[in-house]
């Protein structure tokens, strides 16, 4: 066998080699998800905690915990999970609230999320927020629904809130939006 045959063949076994044991190591995990082979990726989630961009001084800080399930993919209120969230005020002044999630949507890499308040230092224990999340990786941005003038007065039905309109600050941490892939069944051709 000649050199150029001999280096052939030991680059070949060591291919099949490397295979064999890439194969035996990563039979739990599927491609590059994290999720087990054999089992569904959840249908959508947000998770992550930033600071919004606040050039006064304000300390206001966002943490998603928030799943759905792949076998409720087409079921966006069956998602589960909490939120938090705190504003620090450049006196020194907080507020805070956190509560349990009860709608998630995403689109891409956009999320909406709602939820009811479970815990609060303010007067809106039981009220649902919403809050919408743009993850671009280390500048996401971020919106809530507790804007405009009657907000006390504003009922706000699951999986809605306003545009994702702040900015997150750089180095504050990062959201991650897991897009959701509704399932839709295929009507049957006309005849």
């Amino acid at each position: 066998m000649n050199r150029l045959a001999h280096r052939r063949t030991k680059i070949a076994a060591l291919g099949a080699a490397l295979l064999i044991t890439a194969g035996a190591a990563g039979t739990a995990l599927a491609s590059g998800d994290g999720v087990p082979r054999g089992e569904p990726r959840e249908a959508a989630a947000l998770t992550g905690t930033a600071k919004l961009y606040r050039p006064a001084g304000d300390d206001i800080t966002f943490t998603f915990d928030a799943h759905l399930a792949a076998k409720d993919t087409m079921d966006p209120e069956k998602a589960y999970g909490t939120f938090r969230f705190k504003h620090v005020f450049p006196d020194g002044t907080s507020g805070w609230a956190e509560g349990r999630v009860d709608c998630l949507v995403t689109g891409g890499k956009v999320a909406v999320v709602t939820g009811i308040i479970t815990d609060t230092d303010q007067d809106n224990k039981g009220k649902r927020v919403g809050i919408s999340v743009h993850d671009q990786g280390k500048n996401d941005r971020l919106g809530y629904s507790w804007i405009g003038r009657d907000v006390a007065k504003q009922t706000l039905p699951k999986c809605m809130s306003s545009a994702p309109f702040e900015k997150t600050r750089a180095g504050s941490g990062d959201f991650e939006v897991l897009p959701w892939q509704p399932v839709y069944e295929q009507a049957a051709p006309k005849r």
